[in-house]
């Protein structure tokens, strides 16, 4: 008979957490995404894509859109690694 073979779960990409968590961080602000990309200097679309983790932003983009958001950069990294800790989870398209 044959052998089932398992493989490990994969990592949460970074794009993808990051994206969460900015998403998370807009949306519990009560911002639209149109606001924080003008705000931030970027198109709607772009900022979109980032927040889908569609997209793997510059350190000058993830600095433009937090300060768009008026967090910093360690809360977000905070956030980001609670996130990757609960394991993976499912981008919404």
């Amino acid at each position: 008979m044959a052998e089932i073979l398992q493989f490990p779960t994969p990592e949460p990409l970074w794009r993808e957490a990051l994206g969460r968590s900015l998403r998370e961080t807009r949306e519990d602000r009560g911002d639209r995404l149109a606001d924080v990309a003008e705000r931030a200097g970027i198109s709607p679309q772009y900022l979109s894509e980032i927040e889908r983790g569609r997209k793997e932003p510059s350190s000058e983009m993830i600095a433009a859109v937090t300060g768009a958001l008026g967090v910093s950069l360690a809360d977000l990294l905070i956030d980001i690694a609670h996130d990757v800790r609960r394991g993976p989870v499912l981008m919404a398209a």
